[in-house]
């Protein structure tokens, strides 16, 4: 009889490497809200960006790895620092991974997660007013960054990693000129830097908005 060797240290790394489509991380939102009730967790309401909420609001078409938390919303409706998350969430977000076979870090702070991050360099004006609301669990509730909010991050991301998929997210977000001017000036309180405008100059001439380089 033959004798089946499995690397499980290969098997792990190739489930780290996973993309999934909304659907798959619509139901791991969703059993985080039962994992959450089962543990008697207080409730947390998060803001979601990146892939995730690009997709679910079909403003692009691509897989993603993970649920990236750009803040947090207190039971004032205030928003707060993500960073840390909290521990009772983490628990319930690593039990799910185990029962989907998702990577242990598929819900992060990524975008906001220490004194370089989005919600402590500071979000776009008005980014409360325009979010939108995708899931009302009883435990969990999600929130998604906006259209005008997503060119913001991505041609700030674009712009800082040159060459990545942000550009491409940008790209399909088809943005006006106007909007990309207000991105790019709050991109800019970010890093005020003359390397940072060379940059952005740089990215739109590759981009195809060279007409807006003379406004930088």
């Amino acid at each position: 009889m033959a004798i089946i060797s499995l690397d499980i240290s290969a098997i792990i790394a190739d489930n780290a490497n996973m993309d999934y489509g909304y659907d798959k991380i619509n139901e791991a939102l969703q059993l985080l809200d039962g994992r959450l009730k089962m543990n008697r967790s207080r409730s947390f309401s998060i803001v979601v960006c990146g892939g995730t909420a690009l997709n679910a609001m079909h403003l692009i078409q691509r897989t993603t790895k993970d649920v990236d938390i750009v803040a947090l919303m207190d039971s004032n409706n205030q928003l707060i620092d993500p960073a840390p998350l909290p521990e009772e969430l983490l628990v319930a977000a690593k039990e799910v991974a185990n029962t989907l076979n998702f990577p242990q870090d598929w819900l992060n702070n990524g975008p906001s997660s220490g004194d370089g991050g989005l919600f402590r360099l500071g979000l776009p004006d008005g980014f409360k007013e325009r979010l939108i609301k995708n899931y009302q669990g009883e435990k969990l509730t999600v929130y998604f960054a906006s259209r005008l909010d997503q060119i913001h991050f991505k041609l700030y991301a674009a712009v800082d990693q040159f060459g990545s998929y942000h550009a491409s997210d940008l790209k399909q977000l088809s943005p006006s000129d106007e909007e990309l001017l207000q991105a790019i000036d709050w991109a800019i309180t970010h890093d005020p830097s003359e390397g940072f405008q060379t940059a952005i100059k740089l990215f739109l001439q590759e981009f195809g908005y060279e007409r807006l380089v003379d406004t930088i």
